[in-house]
């Protein structure tokens, strides 16, 4: 049965590479004037792309809208990631849901050894890390006028929130982002902006007016919640 699944698996990777190849082969050379993606693509999004996503800034419309596809794959890749070391990590709950010894000393560990009591730590914190929560929220909101978006503004947030439980330990950063909240804070973000997409998709594949000019703003924030959640369960995870 061993050498049945190494077999398949040599005639699996075998047949991707072979497609993978042929696709290759098949596409125009690069750098070539007459590609299409040298002109048609670019004109179309320098000519159509405020009218047809709403957005001032071309690189974010292009990002979220043109290749929101791609995007959207990217933020899964984050999901998946965050959901794998907490698989990894985390350590399981009781038959009764409760947290387990080991999981109590774990904690008691994390406020025990590590240095949260650093006075000066936590008074530059209390002067920075607002500004740094303003601000990333600030580039999530503004990244389909300029440059920003939820990538950059996601981590900029967990950024901030990784400062503020480093500085005051995890005690204090669950008065802000305790376990519940953080799951559902990420799984928010992800269906917010699958649903979206999915919505874009479907409008797009009938033929129906488009209303959703526009929703660069609310993909842009369901990103940014992703991006800053994976951010911080990283660090948290990690942490110990």
């Amino acid at each position: 049965m061993t050498v049945f699944y190494r077999l398949s698996a040599i005639i699996v990777c075998a047949l991707i590479i072979y497609v993978l190849l042929g696709s290759v082969t098949d596409l125009p050379p690069f750098g070539e004037a007459g590609n299409p993606v040298n002109n048609e693509v670019s004109e179309r999004y320098i000519e159509k792309g405020l009218e047809e996503t709403g957005s001032v800034n071309i690189v974010g419309g292009m990002i979220l809208d043109y290749r929101a596809f791609d995007t959207l794959g990217e933020s899964h890749v984050l999901f998946v990631a965050a959901c794998a070391v907490m698989l990894l990590l985390k350590m399981n709950l009781d038959k009764n849901g409760r947290p387990t010894r080991e999981m109590l000393d774990a904690e008691a560990d994390d406020r025990r050894y590590e240095p949260h009591h650093d006075i000066i730590l936590q008074k530059v914190s209390n002067l920075i890390v607002p500004v740094i929560l303003l601000f990333g929220i600030y580039v999530v909101l503004n990244g389909h006028l300029s440059a920003g978006g939820g990538f950059s503004g996601g981590t900029i947030l967990g950024a901030g929130l990784i400062l503020f439980s480093a500085s005051f330990g995890p005690r204090h950063m669950q008065v802000l982002m305790n376990r519940q909240r953080y799951s559902a804070v990420r799984t928010f973000g992800l269906l917010l902006y699958g649903v979206l997409y999915g919505i874009y998709i479907f409008i797009g594949a009938n033929d129906l007016p488009n209303y959703l000019t526009g929703m660069i703003l609310l993909i842009d924030l369901a990103v940014g919640l992703v991006v800053a959640c994976t951010m911080y369960g990283f660090y948290a995870l990690f942490s110990r």
